[in-house]
């Protein structure tokens, strides 16, 4: 018992300086001559063209004002973004940024992912974070490839970089304010996309601190916005900001899973009020006390369930496909 308290107030004092001696995370301040993101319509069916246009256009005209402001890191990363093909239902340049990439065909597809990145996503790492299939898009393509080659249905991902996501090295990465922010985001693109595609049930997959995100939605759900949603799955998780499962106010299935490699394993898995903020995310979602649905995760780094022919990779694919009979067990 002393133990455990003495483990309990080193965490609270670890936590505090992390609070108060980080490096400030937050958006970076707009570059001047940044332009500002362009009005779009409403997310339907009818209207996803026009904002793929749009947004495209809104990219060259930053890529162009990156090159004017001599900020060459940033037009190569806004190069890539614009390439041919690529379908961008929003997308800020100013800062950090924000970037909702679709693969596939949103008002169509049988079924839908919603891919939630954790920390240090940003317009710079969204195609490359020290590895591609580590990076959101790249993982994204994995997923949607993996999807298409398990099963002949109509299938879209969104990578979702909707929300200000904190740097590894900041005060935020160890308090739920950017989930809190990020859960209410997300439970407007579920209502989004149920107007754009009505039939097809969506899945949210969440990686990291993108569980926490997740978590928030989840504890912000009623019965009317949590329509459409088949399931969630959490991996590389340092915790959902929930005790367990039963806090849950809709019954949606959630699934965990962590690769033994996974050195998110270590955190510390408490929730503490301190200093007017949350610090923590309580308890480990892999754990039986949790009541999440396993799955296997392999052996797996904290950067490597969606490297193309993983198991975790596999698993999360079937669950995205409604086959969760298929899944193997953590």
């Amino acid at each position: 018992m002393r133990a455990a308290r003495w483990r309990r107030i080193g965490l609270t004092v670890a936590l505090a300086a992390a609070i108060v001696g980080s490096v400030t995370a937050g958006t970076s301040s707009p570059v001047p001559g940044t332009p500002a993101p362009p009005r779009l319509p409403p997310v339907q069916a009818r209207t996803l063209d026009e904002r793929y246009a749009a947004n495209r256009d809104y990219l060259a005209a930053a890529e162009h004002a990156a090159h004017r402001l001599g900020d060459s890191y940033r037009e190569g990363h806004l190069h890539q973004l614009r390439a041919s093909g690529r379908q961008l239902l929003s997308f800020d340049a100013r800062g950090d940024g924000q970037a909702v990439e679709v693969l596939g065909d949103l008002a169509t597809a049988d079924r839908i992912v919603v891919l939630v990145p954790g920390s240090d996503t940003t317009l710079d790492t969204f195609d490359y974070l020290g590895s591609r299939h580590a990076s959101l898009a790249g993982g994204a393509h994995a997923l949607h490839d993996e999807m298409r080659r398990l099963s002949p249905s109509s299938v879209a991902v969104v990578a979702w970089y909707g929300y200000h996501a904190p740097r590894t090295m900041s005060r935020d990465v160890a308090t739920t304010a950017r989930a809190e922010e990020g859960g209410r985001r997300l439970i407007a693109l579920l209502g989004g996309l149920r107007t754009a595609n009505a039939h097809a049930p969506v899945t949210f997959l969440c990686h990291s601190y993108g569980s926490v995100v997740c978590g928030s939605a989840l504890s912000g759900m009623d019965t009317r916005t949590s329509a459409g949603l088949a399931g969630v799955a959490v991996f590389g998780s340092p915790g959902t900001g929930l005790r367990s499962t039963a806090d849950l106010p809709v019954r949606v299935p959630l699934w965990a899973g962590r690769g033994t490699q996974d050195w998110i394993a270590r955190a510390p898995h408490v929730s503490l009020s301190a200093f007017g903020t949350t610090l923590g995310f309580g308890t480990d979602p892999t754990s039986p006390s949790f009541g999440a649905r396993p799955f296997a995760a392999g052996n797996s780094g904290h950067s490597g369930y969606l490297e193309p022919g993983s198991l975790p990779l596999r698993n999360l694919a079937l669950i995205c496909l409604g086959r969760g009979s298929a899944v193997s067990g953590g």
